[in-house]
């Protein structure tokens, strides 16, 4: 993109909202006030950086986590004005730091680009701070100023002498408002850093987390590429890797393809550095001209006859891993977070810069083309053969896929939002879940042993296994072309497993069974784990229910309880249905895990891992955790 030339002024920035609402609705500005919601506090501070890196005024970030509790984010970018501010009558510092949306991107078009969110991050980051603090090096001194609750504690001084330009940012959350955790996690961190960092080519991006003394260094001097290269590095790739990169209307396309031997697909995209995680107008049309073009060149090369029907999108897609980054000067995104792109002029631009430039790689490259080209011809002929097994099984089980399974206990209430399924390992547990249980709003469905691990298998492999097929039809939502979210008999679906090595892999079956084929249960948080205990303790007539190994010593030690007291429950089935109730299905008692999806990226990556067909990393991700496994018996 061509960068801005205009002079950068304190009264470009314009001032539209002041900052009182941001500590009584949070979640209106950061989504939540849990874990994620805390670390949306360091990616509006990093996104602000990096949009200076996307306009060409910053090459160099350093992230750092310090022992206090306080992350800092310092750039080599243009300062931040201190002059006065025509509107505010504060320094422009000031202004950017407790007035929303008063981000120079608002102002003439400094960025002509920009992925902060509607330019509320600074000042949202400081209203939601016990403390932050800001130094800016401009004109060979070093501004700085203090904030607490949002509030400056004094005026901008000059502390030093600096040579350099950029600014620095270090904030304390605020545990009033994070009252789960105020704790960042370095790992989330990395794996976001990483990504911006493949998505900004040329861009350095430093992390120090000075609580663990762990420090990671992030340049990728071919962007993209080099992320479908990480992408990939765990699977059977075929042929080589396919990049672009080209400005079309003002939109700046850059595109990195490369297929393997899975089944399943992996197509990330973004908008001016932000994750779409809900596609849009370029993923759509990214889509329309993938097919377009590898049909062409089928045909052109005689490879797809006259008389026979066209791949089909989900042909083409079986088995690609893909990144999409467009730069848009003013992008229109579906909703408030920003998860779906409308902008349309970003599908022209998409689909002309794409499909000239992969055809070329396709007349190019003919060892790669070929191998394509047997891939998604493969994926054809599955694709027909799974819809005759579909069509097969349907008609064959017609009576049953019209009335509910016989073995699901279902609730009275009609109302999804009301209504929660169990599904749980074993009949016999399942007995015991039946017997004591709120019947008018919780259903139970007991799985017969483990599931088809639906990593390896085709579609009419699944339609064909009976315990998939009476979960599929127990929450009426169907799966695949038919799928329909809207359908959906309960808002809550449970995974109710034993607490051992087979409850742990049923239960993994089934996350891979919901991650591949039902995205959207989890997406919306309707799918949860409940947590049966691990212990129960025993002292004269007194009992406790314990669910992990440091609440059975500390009671252990302060109630002066003997071994032999003690019982571990490894199965449902050694608990009566009563107790089952009392600890695992009482609403006003039971602990649960919500499964979200905060990573598409890396579950996508574990679950190959873990399920697929390749044993080598498999067994290097479990040699590598073997010692962070807790309650294992084997």
């Amino acid at each position: 993109m061509s960068k801005q030339n205009e002079e950068y002024w304190a009264d470009s920035i314009q001032v539209l909202e002041w900052l009182e609402p941001v500590r009584k609705r949070p979640w209106m500005y950061i989504g939540s006030t849990d874990e994620r919601g805390l670390h949306h506090l360091v990616w509006e501070v990093v996104d602000n950086s990096i949009d200076e890196a996307m306009a060409g005024h910053c090459d160099t970030i350093i992230i750092a986590l310090w022992k206090d509790g306080s992350c800092t984010v310092e750039d080599n970018g243009r300062w931040i004005p201190v002059a006065k501010h025509a509107k505010t009558g504060k320094s422009t510092l000031e202004t950017i730091l407790t007035v929303l949306h008063a981000w120079w991107k608002f102002g003439w078009g400094w960025y002509k680009v920009s992925g902060g969110l509607h330019g509320v991050g600074a000042s949202v980051v400081n209203a939601l701070s016990t403390k932050l603090e800001a130094w800016v090096h401009r004109d060979g001194k070093i501004y700085y100023h203090s904030y607490e609750l949002g509030k400056p504690i004094w005026d901008i001084e000059v502390v030093w002498k600096s040579n350099k330009t950029g600014t620095i940012i270090k904030f304390f959350p605020d545990p009033s408002i994070f009252k789960i955790t105020t704790e960042f996690d370095y790992k989330t961190i990395v794996s976001r850093l990483r990504q911006q960092a493949y998505l900004t080519k040329g861009i350095k991006l430093n992390f120090i987390d000075e609580r663990t003394d762990k420090r990671y260094k992030f340049y990728f001097e071919w962007g993209i590429k080099s992320y479908v290269h990480f992408l990939n590095k765990n699977e059977d790739t075929i042929g080589d890797i396919f990049y672009t990169e080209k400005e079309k209307n003002d939109i700046l396309v850059e595109l990195s393809l490369q297929y393997n031997k899975e089944y399943s697909n992996n197509i990330i995209t973004f908008v001016n550095n932000i994750h779409t995680v809900e596609g849009g107008s370029h993923l759509t049309w990214f889509r329309t001209a993938l097919t377009r073009t590898i049909n062409k060149y089928a045909r052109d090369k005689g490879i797809l006859k006259e008389k026979d029907q066209n791949l089909t999108n989900d042909d083409v897609i079986e088995g690609l891993t893909c990144v999409i980054s467009i730069k848009v000067i003013d992008p229109q995104f579906e909703w408030q977070t920003k998860g779906k792109l409308w902008t349309p002029e970003a599908r022209w631009a998409v689909d002309s810069v794409f499909a000239e430039k992969f055809l070329e790689f396709l007349e190019e490259d003919p060892r790669t083309a070929k191998s394509i080209i047997e891939k998604v011809f493969l994926a054809a002929k599955a694709r027909l053969a799974a819809r005759a097994a579909r069509d097969t099984v349907i008609r064959k089980w017609a009576l049953e896929w019209m009335t509910l399974p016989w073995k699901l206990s279902d609730c009275s209430s009609r109302d999804p939002a009301k209504s929660e399924l169990y599904i749980v390992e074993g009949d016999s547990a399942g007995g015991s879940a039946k017997q004591w249980r709120d019947r008018e709003h919780q259903a139970i469905l007991p799985l017969k042993g483990k599931i088809l691990n639906t990593e390896q298998a085709r579609i009419d492999k699944i339609y064909a296994n009976q315990e998939i097929k009476n979960m599929i039809i127990a929450l009426g939502t169907s799966i695949w072309e038919t799928f329909d979210i809207s359908k959906l008999r309960y808002h809550r679906i449970v995974i109710m497993t034993d607490a051992d090595v087979d409850g742990s892999h049923i239960r993994t079956l089934l996350l891979t069974f919901f991650f591949r084929y039902l995205r959207d249960v989890v997406e919306q948080w309707y799918l949860y784990i409940a947590q049966p205990p691990l212990y129960k303790l025993t002292k004269w007539k007194k009992s406790w229910y314990v669910y992990n190994e440091e609440e059975k010593e500390r009671i252990i030690e302060s109630e002066d309880i003997t071994w032999e007291n003690i019982q571990r429950y490894k199965g449902l089935w050694e608990m009566n249905p009563e107790q089952l109730w009392e600890t695992t299905m009482d609403p006003e008692k039971r602990m649960m895990y919500k499964v979200t999806i905060d990573d598409a990226e890396k579950a996508d990556a574990i679950f190959k891992i873990l399920m697929g067909w390749d044993v080598p990393p498999r067994k290097r991700f479990i040699q590598t955790r073997a010692k962070q496994v807790q309650n294992l018996d084997v």
